[in-house]
């Protein structure tokens, strides 16, 4: 690969950055993503070629160093890392909504500025959304590891030990039913999501023109739609897509167990229909919402890497 090239990307301060790399990197498929000297690495695909790079949280901006393939890919790695780590929300506008209900306000005052954590590969990050129904997330992270390991596209890292991209849809779609260890119920509706993602029923845009479609999480959008048709996926893996594959502010994961138990203990409603409709109040920033009621509970996702 190239020389690196060094860049700030900046943000609109705070940046709470615990929840942000913690969720990266307890839910990191090794292999692709890793924590390493206070940044976190990851290698991704790019229309020229792939990129891989290490990113670490400022004051005031990220500092990443990038190596890639093709010079011309350049604005698409910065596209991609800014929607990694959310760095386009204006936290004050967050604070504005979400600080206005009276449960939220003392958990934003603790700790403002928290990011969704995203994702750089769409389609990928669907794939590993299906391996996390009903797992922990330790148990996911070790089936995409493998996943990685036996179909995963070799790459050399300049500066680290990442081993491979996440392997594409294509890669995916003829795998033996066998060698998947997971329930048939899970191994039949990976397969069938892949083989939608290869042939085009569903699309998941890497690198959209515009900002995210803000009805995608709410079930109505064209990704949401095609996603929700297909056996086994239903509104905890929509909703986590939206959130996190397709950068969706408003996305929101009512069916989630640890949002449920959040809610409970702030007294919220913890029926997926009725906490539905009390989040409403949170529009259009409820995937920012989701961060602060997973921070209620404790879990690695909440805490900066050591």
């Amino acid at each position: 690969m190239r020389k690196p090239i060094s860049l700030r990307l900046p943000f609109i301060p705070p940046l709470f950055p615990d929840n942000l790399f913690g969720h990266l990197v307890a839910t990191a498929a090794p292999g692709v993503e890793e924590w390493r000297d206070g940044a976190f690495r990851c290698a991704f695909r790019l229309p020229h070629g792939h990129a891989v790079v290490s990113l670490r949280p400022q004051v005031d901006h990220v500092a990443a160093t990038m190596w890639l393939g093709d010079p011309r890919d350049r604005d698409a790695a910065v596209r991609r890392c800014r929607r990694l780590l959310d760095l386009d929300v204006d936290p004050l506008a967050v604070q504005a909504v979400l600080g206005a209900d009276p449960v939220l306000a003392p958990l934003l005052r603790q700790a403002p500025g928290r990011r969704v954590p995203g994702s750089v590969d769409a389609a990928g990050f669907a794939v590993r959304a299906v391996l996390g129904q009903q797992v922990s997330t330790a148990a996911a992270r070790t089936l995409a590891g493998r996943l990685v390991a036996a179909h995963g596209e070799p790459i050399e890292d300049p500066d680290g030990g990442l081993t491979h991209l996440f392997p594409t849809p294509a890669a995916l779609a003829g795998l033996d039913r066998a060698s998947l260890a997971m329930p048939a119920t899970r191994r039949a509706t990976l397969l069938g999501l892949v083989r939608a993602l290869a042939d085009g029923a569903v699309v998941l845009a890497d690198d959209p023109a515009g900002p995210a479609d803000a009805s995608v999480g709410t079930g109505v959008g064209p990704s949401a739609a095609a996603l929700a048709a297909l056996p086994g996926i239903g509104p905890w893996t929509v909703g986590m897509v939206a959130m996190r594959g397709l950068g969706d502010p408003d996305a929101f994961v009512a069916t989630d167990l640890g949002v449920r138990q959040a809610a409970g203990a702030l007294g919220l409603p913890t029926s997926p229909r009725e906490l539905t409709r009390r989040s409403l109040a949170w529009q259009p920033f409820r995937a920012h919402a989701v961060q602060y009621l997973w921070a209620v509970g404790e879990h690695a996702v909440n805490r900066m890497p050591g």
